[in-house]
This record gives structure tokens, sequence and C-alpha cells, in this order.
């Protein structure tokens, strides 16, 4: 019988985080203060972050150890399976390798914990009593509400209304481990009023959600904001996904043509392919890496390459990144985890320098690849890692018209189970299609440029 999934030993846990920014093919434009649009250091982040993160997220070093205390509670899940899709390839016909790493294992059902456990520890560290964040889809919220119980921290949790609405359990997962969740915006933050104010029906998006966190953090003194993706120190935390699969990859005597992940902020997929990329910058490698974004949302497609606010109120620090405009309101899509105006500064930096390619893909024929991938391989994926599973199945069709063997991996970042309200639309048929609203996005980002004219950034 064939071997599907290769594993790794516990003690095979890398023992150290991959820092990219020493790889970097160049500096990153730091991130810039919200009011005075100078650089920010260390002490301006300190309201918000403890100092353990905000050294992480400065840092050049190129391997940061990882404590005893995170690798203990990695340990409930990891290391995770990277295993074959082989009936995947069957149903294809493809000459293909597909394998995935299915993240989906950790106890919040997605690779959020890999850097939620990090933050609730670190801050934890330094006598933090509260913990404040926003959350799309719930994978996030949840993960840091398992973390924040295992480490006795307070959690607060703003959840889009839109998925806050749709997914009902994925609320109950967070309240389960004892944090509070709230449907953003809300009339408890100054940001949320003024988001009501003028749409009293907002969906609200992650841009509004983060505004409401930061300035419940910011406004009191035991209680710190922390954030699920775009940062450093986020993307460093997630390479332990990577790092296991170089591991894996070589037992299986495979090297990789192909690595996909969904993006929204960033994070699954940069933990996935940055431990790959600083070959590639050096000519050892030619690995294809594919961030796959939605239609309905399409930052790194679509967006412009500048200085733009992280939040939607003009709250977090302004930074370098492909954006859709902080204002920008994206369509009430399923995967609400990639419903983010912007990117992590790292992946956009990558992007720019045609390292790693983007690629934007609509509702239903994500769907379409994820019930091909449940019927096949058994697991119901969460609408965001679909996405990758789309670009996958396609990637494995164009080897099936050239005959190539091409090896093919994707990050499977989370489970659907929560989602199956999703599927049933998508069943009955009612399962919209949202493309880009262009008129939109070109006045936002006109908007941009003339802030950016202004501020001489």
């Amino acid at each position: 019988m064939k071997e599907k999934k290769i594993l790794l030993l516990e003690k095979e846990i890398p023992q150290k985080w991959y820092n990219i920014t020493a790889d970097l093919p160049g500096q990153i434009p730091p991130p810039l203060h919200p009011v005075t649009g100078e650089p920010i250091g260390p002490q301006d982040l300190s309201k918000i972050f403890p100092m353990g993160l905000i050294m992480q997220e400065v840092s050049q070093e190129r391997w940061i150890e990882i404590p005893d205390e995170i690798l203990r509670v990695y340990n409930i899940w990891r290391p995770t399976p990277l295993v074959r899709a082989y009936e995947l390839e069957k149903f294809l016909n493809t000459p293909a390798r597909i394998y995935y790493k299915n993240e989906s294992v950790s106890p919040a059902g997605s690779h959020k914990p890999n850097t939620a456990v990090a933050q609730a520890y670190y801050n934890k560290q330094e006598g933090v009593k509260r913990l404040t964040t926003e959350t799309g889809a719930g994978q996030w919220g949840s993960s840091l509400a398992f973390a924040c119980n295992i480490f006795g921290l307070q959690c607060t949790v703003y959840m889009v209304k839109v998925s806050y609405q749709q997914k009902p359990f994925r609320r109950s997962l967070m309240q389960v481990w004892g944090a509070e969740v709230f449907a953003s915006p809300t009339e408890r933050t100054n940001a949320g009023k003024s988001v009501l104010s003028k749409d009293p029906n907002s969906p609200g998006s992650l841009g509004i959600a983060i505004s409401e966190a930061v300035e419940d953090a910011s406004t009191h003194d035991d209680t710190k904001y922390t954030l699920g993706s775009v940062l450093n120190h986020v993307m460093l935390h997630q390479t332990i996904v990577g790092l296991e699969v170089q591991k894996q990859l070589s037992i299986a005597g495979e090297k990789p043509d192909i690595l996909i992940g969904c993006v929204g902020g960033g994070s699954n997929f940069s933990g996935f392919i940055f431990p790959f990329v600083a070959d590639k910058i050096l000519g050892k490698n030619n690995i294809k890496f594919l961030a796959v974004e939605p239609t309905a949302c399409p930052t790194l497609t679509k967006g412009e390459y500048t200085y733009d606010y992280g939040d939607s109120v003009g709250l977090a620090p302004l930074i370098k990144m492909y954006t859709l405009g902080h204002n920008f309101m994206p369509a009430k899509i399923h995967a609400g985890g990639l419903r983010y105006h912007g990117d992590s500064p790292q992946l956009c930096f990558l992007v720019n320098k045609k390292v790693v390619d983007a690629v934007a893909v609509s509702q239903k024929p994500v769907f379409d690849a994820a019930i091909i991938f449940a019927k096949t391989e058994g697991i119901i994926p969460a609408p965001e890692s679909a996405h990758a599973i789309r670009v996958a199945i396609d990637e494995a069709l164009k080897c099936k018209q050239t005959k190539e063997e091409k090896c093919i991996v994707f990050n499977l970042s989370g489970h659907g189970h929560f989602d199956l309200s999703a599927y049933d639309q998508y069943i009955e048929g009612k399962l919209e299609d949202y493309e880009y609203p262009e008129q939109e996005i070109r006045k936002n980002l006109e908007e941009i440029k003339n802030m950016v004219k202004k501020k001489d950034f």
C-alpha cells in the first residue's frame, strides 16, 4: 500500500522560527506613524504590543528560538501531516504529484494557533491581563481564545458582522474557550460608532474590526492588541509550517515545483513559502509561488503598491503594501478571512519584486474545487483554503495537457466544519459569484494616491 501521509516525530518539530527579513532582496519601507507620517520605532508600538513581539517585528536575525513553553503547546497538534492527494490526482487524471499540508488538525481547526499561542505567551510574560483582536471568518478569533485560555488571559474579539451572522459556531467556539465576542462594527468604540453613523447596516470588514480592537487596547492600561496576520512577527511564527514541509518533502524524496496558498493578510501563505524563498532569490530553485485571493477582494492583483492605513479609521500605522484602499468594503463572500484591503508588507515586497505571483479566483469555481476535494480526499475545506485548492487543480490540469510530472504542494489552512451554511447555499444553487467592484477600487486608490502625495510619504 502506498504511503499517503508523511509524518514527523514530535522531537522533529522545528526549534526555531525563520525570519525572512534577513534574506529579502532589499529593505522594506518602514511603517509610518498615522499622525506624523514619520517612521515608527519600538516605543511607538509599545502602547498596543508587548516588547517581546515588537523586537521580533523589527529583528534582522535569521533564526529566533521558540521558547519551550510554546513548544509544549505546539505538541498538542504539531507536527502536522503532509499528505499525498492520490485520490484527487486520480480524479483529475493528471501526471502531477499533489501534496497538501494539513493545518486543519489544530484545536481551532486552522493554522492560526501557530501565532496565537506565541502572542499569548509573550503578552503573559509581560504581565498583560487582556488581549483584544479582530476576526473575519473566526479562525483567528477562536485560535486566540484557545491560546488565552491556556495562558490565563482575558480575550475580547471583534468579529466582522457578516461572518458573525454566517458562522455562529465559530463564535460558540470562542465563547467555550472563555472569550467575549462582539459583532463589528459595534457601539462599544468610537471607531464603530463612526461607521454605524454613516451606515447603520454595515456588514463590517476586517479593517473596521481592527480599528475597534486597536482602540479598545489603546484605552485600557492592562490590555494589548493582537493581530492574526499582516505583521512581520506573525509571518515569523507561521514559518513553522514551511519548515516542517521542507523536512517532509525531503523524506518523500520530492522537490516542489509549485507552492500554493490562499491570501487574505498573508499569514498561512507566507509561513508556508518563506522557508523556500531565500533559495529562489539566490537562484538555487525555480519554485513557482502562487498567492491566491478572491476576485471580490483582489488586493495583490488589482491593488496599488503604496502606503496605506492597516485599518479603516486610521488608528493603525501606515504600511507599504498592495492595497485596495482602507475604506474598501468587500463583498459578503464566505471566505471571511480573505476580506482585507491590504496584505503583509513582506509578502507585498516579494510580489513587487516578482518573486511571488498572485492570482484571483471567484467564489463559485472555488466551491466547485472544494466539493471535488471533499469527495476525493474526504476533507471539507474552509472556503479560504478552497481558493488554494482551486488553483492547485488548475495547475494539475495544465500538467495533464503538457504531460509534465510537476510536484504541486498547497497549504490546507483550515477545515470547513463551521462553514456548512456556505456549502448549503452552493448545493442549493444560491451561492452568489462576486467580481471586484472596479469603480469603487479606482475611487479608493485615487484617494490613497492623494493622501500619499499630500503627506509626501
